[in-house]
């Protein structure tokens, strides 16, 4: 039986042609089209969303390969679906439409995007079908699109439960679509959100950068985030004002620090007696991030001069890493604490004399006779060496 003959789902009927899509791709409004609709819309001069009607400020076309999946599953299986199927993507429809509505209320998406995140909590299973359907773009464009200039109550509780249920959906779907934050507009709607929201959306903004990070479609993405002064100045601000919030901070810093093309921007911003302030803040807290601060601080002081000079000119900042060379509790950090001694302990008179003065011998010995690995010892050892052999040149 030919397929026009077939009862094709709505969901795989491109709303331009309704016809079932060849080449699906996805807009930044969350909209999917067939790729030859959209461009011959476009071509007829129309930079609109044909759906929503919102003028198009990124017309990029997002191949949607998770709705390409599920057509190529339905055909081999006689374009027919287990039963279940209905009764699971129309719902997800519904709540789609819902959010997509001018005519719903701000209450009626709070309500709907509440549902969601208990879906995606209760039944993860569901989840590939929220991308399957456009959610993700969706969430991203309602996110970072036009924001309420008040920005408080039942709004920033929306904002707050749209960027949750990104978070949860980002590991499942394709980063690409978040590439609308490149455009200037949405961008300062990210900055925004994070110089005026809650502590728990600063939190979510800096895992929201920790996890696109880790994806080569958004990686120019990171770069421009990586390069934003206002964005950098509000990272240093949290890990410095508040231990309670300071840890998300870290992960996007860490995050940011994987491109060495931030590593400037990092540095020059400042980023480094962040770094310090909340390694020394760690001293008598259980748990924290102290090793990743460390490893990160490690990165800048070996990609730039400049890294090495910030760290020496702090005061606390050679006393700092002295104190994460040995921790009773565990040893996370250590080796990137003595691979920063050795850098600006071999170039400076002055780190040399500070490290010795915050007591970098004592730790030395203390970390020789722990259970730490051999390759930690030997290069304890190594900066034992250093500090003794530049000791007896300057006799």
């Amino acid at each position: 039986m030919k397929e026009a003959q077939m009862t094709i789902p709505h969901l795989f009927r491109c709303p331009i042609s309704l016809d079932l899509f060849s080449d699906p791709v996805t807009l930044s409004t969350g909209q999917t089209y067939d790729r030859s609709s959209i461009e011959r819309w476009f071509a007829f001069g129309n930079l609109t969303c044909p759906v929503t009607m919102q003028k198009l400020h990124d017309p990029s076309l997002v191949p949607n390969h998770n709705l390409r999946h599920l057509i190529e599953q339905w055909r081999q299986m006689g374009h027919h679906f287990h039963p279940e199927y209905s009764t699971t993507i129309d719902p997800l429809l519904y709540l789609k439409r819902n959010l997509e509505s001018p005519h719903s209320t701000l209450q009626d998406k709070l309500q709907t995007l509440e549902k969601i995140r208990v879906l995606m909590d209760e039944t993860p299973s569901k989840t590939p079908f929220l991308l399957q359907i456009g959610f993700l773009p969706l969430l991203s464009q309602l996110l970072f699109g036009k924001l309420d200039p008040q920005f408080s109550g039942k709004y920033a509780d929306f904002e707050e439960k749209l960027l949750s249920c990104i978070l949860k959906l980002i590991p499942f779907g394709e980063f690409q679509c978040l590439n609308m934050l490149k455009e200037e507009s949405k961008l300062e709607s990210f900055l925004v959100l994070f110089e005026n929201g809650s502590g728990m959306m600063k939190q979510n903004l800096c895992r929201f950068v920790g996890a696109i990070s880790s994806s080569p479609e958004t990686r120019e993405l990171c770069a421009m985030i990586g390069r934003n002064h206002r964005f950098l100045q509000g990272i240093d601000h949290l890990i410095q004002q508040n231990f309670e919030t300071s840890e998300a901070g870290i992960e996007a810093i860490s995050a940011l620090c994987c491109f060495e093309s931030n590593r400037e921007s990092l540095v020059r911003e400042g980023l480094i007696n962040g770094l310090i302030t909340y390694i020394l803040n760690t001293e008598t807290k259980e748990r924290s991030s102290a090793g990743t601060a460390m490893t990160t601080l490690e990165q800048l002081v070996g990609s730039e001069r400049s890294g090495k000079e910030a760290l020496i000119k702090d005061p606390r900042g050679v006393k700092a890493v002295v104190k994460m060379v040995f921790r009773v509790s565990d040893h996370g950090g250590s080796e990137s604490a003595l691979n920063s001694l050795i850098m600006v302990c071999y170039e400076s008179l002055e780190a040399r004399e500070k490290a010795i003065g915050a007591g970098v011998l004592t730790q030395l010995l203390l970390l020789l006779q722990s259970q730490c690995s051999c390759r930690i010892k030997s290069k304890a050892r190594t900066l034992l060496k250093l500090l003794r052999s530049k000791w007896d040149e300057e006799q």
